[in-house]
């Protein structure tokens, strides 16, 4: 027994190193990425210290440190060991080095002239050409300059501004740091944002349409119509309405886009009865809803049908006959016979649906793209365009994995929801029967 248990772990095994890679992992990797910032800006892995004007703003508007960043973007020029080894790289005078080492090191300048002023005075005077060339050495700006490490940045830093403080010095880091940082702003950004609540909207809309009328509602209805018709018809309908979902996602929808362009057959047809061509998919936001939840719910209603279909087969027919005899009329045996046993399937086929929608992707962004003007913008497409594909080609990667937990958090409490509604203890509490 206990080997039959060991070879059967053994056999589940590869299924459990594949639901932890594929599955939980990602959505742990998630969760990890919603409290960052990273961006393709930032980086994945870490990022320099990059002193631009960008980040000289940053200091001035957020830290309040307006005149730092005027010292740290102007020239400055300060004699050193580095200036001076350079020197001696461009075959500068040994001379006129000493002299410098001698009489500058350590001094610093506010402005070229007043160098050039002091390297004219040495002893061993370098002719105009000379003077300028050592100047170049000793300039020492932080304007357009990258450090590898905070430490270098600082040093740099204190070269031109020997008397930073702690505070300047954090200032400074944090500003012109550009690799990734832990933080909770893309929720703040999330909760703050209008565009957040026209999105929610959208997809509440879109699920909710989608899924009473196609998805549950018209396939239940598919799957009663075939119940009452010879079995070789209603399966050779089911195999047509099934077709959209085993078919090509972008042929499936470039039908529809076939259908509604303005050169489409919509436009041809309608040519005839003095309608102008256009573009009925994208014309109005109307028209952009009624394609996008078609599209989507003839997918959705084929699978419901099977599975509704599926249980319906699954009622003894005995209890049609008795109804029959009864003098039940098809309405009567819908309600009274066909619905009561059909609450576990509604169960799973809302659960499944509700899910696949919030996260159903492929339609919209073919049919529609979110548009026109991001009418249809939808959650899972929001997070597509924020983190994987944006006009600004700055893909915000941690933005993206925070709008993701947000749709598994939403997609957790509609399914404890569905299950609450549907009394789902009741639904696998064991028969009385056998109690």
């Amino acid at each position: 027994m206990s080997s039959s248990k060991g070879l059967g772990i053994l056999f589940l095994l590869p299924a459990v190193v594949l639901v932890v890679l594929f599955f939980l992992m990602p959505v742990a990797l998630t969760g990890v990425f919603a409290f960052t910032n990273m961006t393709t800006a930032t980086g994945i892995t870490g990022g320099a210290y990059q002193v631009s004007p960008g980040t000289l703003r940053v200091l001035t508007d957020r830290y309040g440190m307006g005149e730092l960043a005027e010292r740290l973007g102007q020239p400055t020029y300060v004699v050193d060991e580095q200036g001076l080894a350079a020197l001696e790289e461009k075959g500068i005078d040994k001379n006129i080095i000493d002299s410098l080492r001698d009489g500058l090191l350590g001094k610093t300048y506010a402005s070229r002239r007043e160098l050039e002023r002091d390297i004219r005075g040495l002893p061993d005077r370098p002719n105009t050409r000379t003077v300028k060339s050592i100047s170049e050495e000793f300039s020492r700006s932080l304007a357009n300059a990258r450090f590898s490490s905070r430490e270098s940045l600082i040093a740099a830093a204190e070269a031109i501004d020997p008397d930073l403080t702690d505070e300047e010095k954090e200032a400074l880091a944090a500003s012109t740091y550009t690799g990734w940082t832990w933080t909770t702003e893309n929720f703040r950004r999330l909760a703050s944002s209008p565009t957040t609540r026209q999105v929610l909207f959208n997809t509440l809309f879109f699920v909710a349409m989608t899924l009473v009328i196609f998805n549950t509602g018209y396939a239940m209805v598919l799957a009663i119509a075939t119940h009452y018709i010879p079995d070789r018809p209603a399966g050779i309908f089911r195999i047509i309405w099934f077709l959209p979902r085993i078919s090509p996602v972008v042929i499936y929808v470039l039908l529809w886009k076939w259908l509604a362009w303005d050169t489409g057959f919509l436009s041809a047809f309608l040519s005839n009865f003095g309608v102008r061509p256009r573009n009925w998919m994208l014309d109005t936001a109307t028209n952009a809803w009624f394609f996008v939840i078609v599209i989507n719910g003839f997918v959705g209603a084929s699978m419901g049908m099977v599975i509704f279909a599926s249980a319906i087969k699954a009622i003894p027919e005995s209890l049609f006959h008795a109804a029959s005899v009864d003098g039940a009329y098809r309405w009567q045996q819908i309600r009274h016979i066909i619905l009561p046993q059909l609450k576990w399937p509604i169960l799973f086929v809302t659960c499944y649906q509700t899910l696949s929608l919030l996260t159903s992707i492929d339609q919209t962004l073919l049919a529609t793209n979110g548009g026109p003007g991001g009418a249809t913008e939808v959650w899972s497409l929001w997070i597509y365009h924020t983190a994987l594909n944006n006009y600004a080609g700055n893909l915000q990667y941690g933005m993206g994995a925070a709008m993701a937990l947000v749709l598994v958090v939403i997609g957790i409490v509609l399914s404890l929801i569905y299950l609450r509604l549907f009394n789902y203890n009741a639904l696998v509490a064991k028969p009385r029967i056998e109690l």
